[in-house]
């Protein structure tokens, strides 16, 4: 009630203003994460159905995009579903599944992505996606793959541990042929055997997880060695352009380290 009536009078727009001037001033992100979390709980606290988090919040995600493109955010990465997740019941997977499969339907028809040259790719076990969300997937791939102003990635059925497994995989067998030998293993040679192998940049500057649950659930578990992370007591929802902004300019409070 009390953010309607600080909306109705303006104090949120002020507010968001001064706070782009702000970290305007200073480091950009090249790179920012998401975890998309809190759909559901959102979802039930209201009474609807699990899914209905998920309509709202892919509403939410095309927002975002916007607001990234906007600030210059170069590669945005965003957790929408998990390996686990796939253990749900079936009428819950297939109805939330087709919800992402209708946003990349419109992605795939979005002016501003191609505007904008956006590379778009899914990054997770496709394989196990049903056909027609595969088939969307590749086509929007396809048709961005020349791209390089921008980068979208998309994880879903992804766990950051089945990327770690399916690299070393590729690596053994690859050995085993004779196509490289143990020497030649370092983090340069694994990072190219990853799912986010095409970004320049595949290490998030800033990784941010909704809901208030302050962990990475497994997301990019190899990539996240050194990122900063910022957890929000916001179901994803709920997000706006404001939790974004502060998020950013506590990742500029922050002095990076890197181990040192």
């Amino acid at each position: 009630m009390l953010s309607k009536f600080l909306k109705s009078l303006g104090i949120y727009r002020i507010y968001e203003e001064w706070l782009l001037r702000q970290i305007r001033k200073n480091r950009m992100l090249g790179h920012i994460a998401v975890v998309l979390d809190g759909n559901r709980r959102w979802a039930i606290e209201k009474e609807l159905p699990p899914t209905e988090g998920y309509k709202y919040g892919v509403k939410v995600g095309e927002g975002f995009l916007e607001w990234c493109f906007d600030l210059k955010i170069k590669t945005v990465t965003l957790y929408v579903f998990s390996n686990e997740n796939l253990k749900r019941s079936e009428n819950e997977v297939t109805r939330t599944l087709k919800i992402i499969e209708n946003e990349a339907l419109k992605l795939r028809e979005n002016s501003k992505i191609h505007e904008n040259k956006v590379r778009i790719k899914a990054i997770g076990k496709k394989e196990v996606l049903p056909k027609s969300l595969q088939a969307i997937m590749y086509e929007l791939e396809e048709a961005t793959k020349k791209y390089s102003n921008f980068y979208l990635n998309i994880a879903i059925a992804y766990g950051g541990r089945a990327e770690i497994i399916d690299a070393v995989r590729q690596i053994a067998s690859e050995v085993k042929e004779d196509k490289l030998t143990i020497e030649e293993i370092d983090e340069d040679l694994f990072r190219k055997y990853l799912y986010t192998a095409h970004l320049p940049n595949p290490y998030p500057d800033l990784i941010i997880r909704t809901s208030g649950e302050e962990r990475l659930s497994g997301f990019l578990l190899w990539q996240s060695a050194y990122s900063e992370l910022c957890f929000l007591d916001v179901f994803w929802p709920d997000f706006r352009k404001i939790d974004l902004l502060r998020s950013i300019r506590t990742y500029q409070n922050r002095i990076r380290k890197f181990g040192l």
